[in-house]
């Protein structure tokens, strides 16, 4: 896993392409640290990608085979590495975006749904592979994945393991849009740039706000909301855009420093 950092945006790349991008117990473990470091005053953007044809096979299968399996320890295992995964990225403060410039299968496909913005190469293909290999989605995936695209949809992709195109992947929401592969770097930096010029920790409380909210009652839901709305009112990225708004400027909410 390659991790690059430039002008506020902080680059991780799956960078093992001879195997399509699969990824080991030890790569998901790097990948949760690196997120969980991430912080709004250094970043206002994370973006996902995979070198090569591929964004990620998932998990290692053939690292899979040379485990011993137990079951205490194997939860633990997978509760430390790809469950550390899902933690580090649902709950982290800088929005998230996947580039998906090639397939993404299993956990790959998982750690799109993951992601709070996606965008895929026309030429992509998706699969919940799981089952192809005896497993349980994991990483989220029995639960992000019918949030996105709906209950019935999730069981037939987990249960078939079957491909789907990018626009297909479109249709469902498991990205926002299916671009021609020459135009996906241009879509995500744009896209990135827009970020850059929004307040990244007010991001940061809505992203809190839609996850903690998922599945609790409207009651429950407005009276979280109403509490974060309170904080945000309290930050000085409030504070910013109410003055830009009445010295009708654009608000200068996010500096870092190169």
């Amino acid at each position: 896993m390659h991790v690059d950092t430039d002008d506020g945006v902080l680059e991780i790349t799956f960078d093992r392409p001879g195997v399509l991008n699969a990824i080991t117990r030890e790569t998901a473990v790097t990948l949760a640290e690196t997120i969980e470091d991430a912080s709004p005053e250094e970043y206002h953007a994370i973006v996902l990608s995979g070198e090569g044809d591929a964004f990620s096979a998932g998990g290692d299968v053939e690292a899979m085979a040379e485990e011993p399996v137990a079951p205490r320890a194997e939860y633990e295992e997978v509760e430390e590495t790809f469950g550390r995964v899902v933690e580090a990225m649902l709950e982290c403060p800088v929005p998230i975006v996947a580039k998906v410039n090639g397939d993404a299968v299993g956990a790959g496909l998982a750690i799109v749904a993951l992601s709070d913005i996606a965008y895929a190469a026309a030429d992509a293909t998706f699969s919940c592979a799981f089952v192809k290999v005896g497993l349980i989605p994991d990483t989220g995936g029995t639960f992000m994945l019918p949030e996105i695209v709906g209950l019935r949809t999730a069981k037939k992709l987990a249960f078939t393991g079957e491909f789907f195109d990018a626009e297909r992947a479109a249709d469902l929401d498991l990205v926002n849009e299916a671009v021609p592969a020459d135009e996906l770097e241009t879509r995500v930096t744009e896209t990135v740039d827009r970020l850059g010029r929004r307040p990244t920790d007010v991001i940061g409380m809505m992203k809190q706000a839609m996850h903690e909210n998922l599945g609790r009652r409207w009651d429950e839901a407005l009276d979280y909301e109403n509490m974060l709305q309170v904080q945000a009112r309290a930050t000085e990225s409030h504070e910013e855009g109410v003055a830009a708004f009445l010295e009708g400027r654009e608000p200068a909410f996010n500096e870092y420093d190169d």
